[in-house]
């Protein structure tokens, strides 16, 4: 949602008008359906937040002569690409909760088959393979808070977790709720960390830390790529890769003394 609102202010502000399109399944049908649907429209060129593989799969079939760009699809296709940094975000959050003093960090990973997720995944294993620190077993949820509550009932019961890092702050509230319901007290306890910096955020109990994207410069971005495709057909396959921003509050603190 914070994406759209970014490039539809984007792209106001060039001159253009945004139409929306949402699919219900990111497969081949429903994707060139929707992009068959906005050419009916004589629309001047296509952005396509393409998180999973299915989705690049898709796009790769799509007439090359359509001025396309994907936001965080998969950077192995020669399709234009704007993404977010979520390996450095990641690496960002986890080495944030090291610096506090913990040993390790656990981490609730977002649905297997997202880059994101796999991004994200990547940099919390590289931050603690760097410092030397044990890497927990991954616990796999998708991108719900009740995915989160579930996870965190049970990383609750482990009095060996001091850290955790979630693939987004959604699954980060759900944590919250768990530990909050075992009488584990945040950071007292169990410091936490998100991704995304939802508006809410800053209003958990506690304010959550969490990573934000700037889902403003990868808008610009994408119309940047997108206006270099429609104003020169040898334009070819770009990438950019936006850094995304920690954002420190008070759901991280120094592990309890034993």
């Amino acid at each position: 949602a914070s994406l759209l609102a970014a490039l539809e202010q984007t792209a106001a502000e060039a001159g253009f008008a945004v139409s929306v399109g949402s699919v219900r399944d990111l497969d081949h049908r429903s994707i060139s359906a929707a992009v068959e649907r906005h050419l009916a429209h004589r629309v001047a060129g296509i952005v396509v937040i393409a998180p999973v593989e299915s989705a690049g799969e898709a796009l790769e079939r799509l007439p090359h002569d359509v001025p396309l760009v994907t936001v965080d699809g998969d950077p192995r296709r020669p399709i234009p690409l704007v993404t977010v940094d979520q390996v450095a975000g990641a690496r960002a959050a986890t080495e944030h909760l090291l610096a506090a003093g913990h040993r390790t960090v656990w981490h609730v990973s977002g649905p297997s088959d997202w880059f994101d997720s796999a991004g994200r995944i990547e940099g919390w294993r590289e931050a603690l393979r760097q410092a030397g620190a044990e890497v927990p077993p991954l616990v796999p949820a998708d991108w719900s808070a009740a995915a989160g509550y579930r996870c965190g009932q049970m990383l609750a019961r482990m009095p060996e977790v001091t850290a955790v890092f979630t693939a987004n702050d959604h699954l980060a509230l759900g944590v919250l709720r768990a530990l909050h319901e075992h009488g584990r007290r945040v950071p007292d306890d169990i410091s936490v960390v998100g991704f995304d910096d939802v508006p809410e955020a800053a209003y958990f109990i506690p304010p959550l830390t969490t990573v934000r994207p700037d889902f403003t410069a990868v808008a610009a971005a994408s119309l940047d790529l997108l206006l270099a495709q429609i104003e020169s057909e040898s334009a070819g396959p770009l990438r950019q890769t936006i850094a995304p921003t920690l954002v420190p509050r008070r759901s991280v603190g120094p592990p309890p003394t034993r």
